[in-house]
């Protein structure tokens, strides 16, 4: 089932701030080596990545997206108190209930927010954005704090060296806001998301809920870490990318000569550049940073917004494409002007 938002509003939804965080302990390949059996050559030569951040054993998911939107709203010039809507994108959540919007809602002490999680694994962050518009827009909310955060370090088989290589920890965040300015910078022009349960088993988590409570007997097993395909995720991902991107620029009225910069999900490196291929947008405006953080799924498209942004990588007027998959299937992707 496909759902396109052809953004028929009569105010202009904008991003007007960016921030994002990383923990500080960095695991490198070379780290990874000396846990399963891999090496630097390995891994970099398959998915790109050399690095990643892991969190502290006391830090939670709900940390790094309260770091993230801390930095956010001071690059907005917002205060607790005028953020009305928290939505973070998540699939490593403090707990399963309460959200950990509202761990963050506590943490920042945003007590005029409303606020809850959404689970679309590394499509997340592009659906809170479009969700977040839809409360804009009608004008039940004013100023949306948007976060995409994991601690996937959390979900991780350390003996699996198929996927404990690739995933990474953080949290990236925006404030959105509507402005009656028809040419408003960090406006939003269009959105597609996209789902396939079909395809679920391809990437999942398959234990620790309702359909299977972990048990002493099965606890051996690590049903509560991430299982992957990865070939077929791997074709998946190019396939309903590209044909997401191009739904988006479409609607946009724009075409893959007017992007200044693409800013995809950070998975594989291989991904990125056969997307980058078959949309003809040449490797310099494709922003890349999983070589650093790995995939940390619903963040790290804010957590590129935030480094394009702040490294200067992209400026005032420019034409971004946003493009994501995650576990589902869903996929998204969003243009904006800058």
């Amino acid at each position: 089932m496909q759902s396109n938002d052809k953004s028929r509003h009569s105010c202009t939804c904008s991003i007007i701030g960016t921030g994002s965080y990383v923990p500080v302990r960095v695991m490198t390949n070379d780290d990874m080596s000396k846990i399963v059996d891999t090496s630097d050559e390995w891994i970099t030569s398959r998915t790109g990545i050399k690095e990643r951040r892991i969190a502290a054993a006391d830090e939670a998911t709900s940390d790094l997206a309260s770091n993230a939107a801390r930095k956010a709203m001071e690059a907005a010039g917002v205060t607790a108190e005028d953020i009305d809507l928290i939505i973070v994108a998540t699939v490593t959540p403090d707990m399963f209930f309460p959200s950990t919007a509202c761990f963050v809602q506590k943490k920042l002490g945003a007590t005029n927010a409303v606020c809850f999680d959404i689970s679309a694994a590394c499509s997340g962050f592009l659906y809170a954005l479009t969700v977040a518009r839809q409360f804009l827009n009608s004008g039940a909310r004013k100023t949306a704090l948007i976060i995409g955060a994991e601690k996937l370090s959390s979900l991780i088989n350390w003996t699996d060296r198929n996927t404990c290589v690739l995933f990474g920890d953080g949290a990236g965040a925006v404030v959105m806001r509507c402005s009656d300015a028809e040419n408003a910078p960090g406006r939003v022009l269009s959105a597609v998301m996209g789902s396939d349960g079909n395809l679920a088993d391809l990437l999942k988590v398959p234990g620790g809920a309702s359909s299977c409570p972990i048990t002493p007997e099965n606890v051996e097993s690590r049903p509560n870490t991430i299982h992957m395909e990865g070939r077929e995720t791997f074709k998946h991902a190019v396939t309903r990318m590209c044909h997401a991107a191009d739904q988006a620029l479409t609607m946009a009225g724009k075409t893959a000569k007017d992007i200044d910069m693409v800013i995809p999900h950070q998975a594989n490196a291989r991904i990125i550049s056969a997307i980058a291929d078959r949309l003809g947008v040449p490797e310099e405006k494709t922003f890349m940073n999983l070589q650093k953080y790995g995939n940390t799924s619903a963040a790290t498209i804010p957590v590129a917004l935030d480094e394009a942004h702040r490294s200067g990588r992209i400026k005032r007027g420019d034409v971004l494409l946003m493009v994501a998959f995650g576990g589902g299937f869903t996929w998204a992707s969003t243009v904006m002007v800058w």
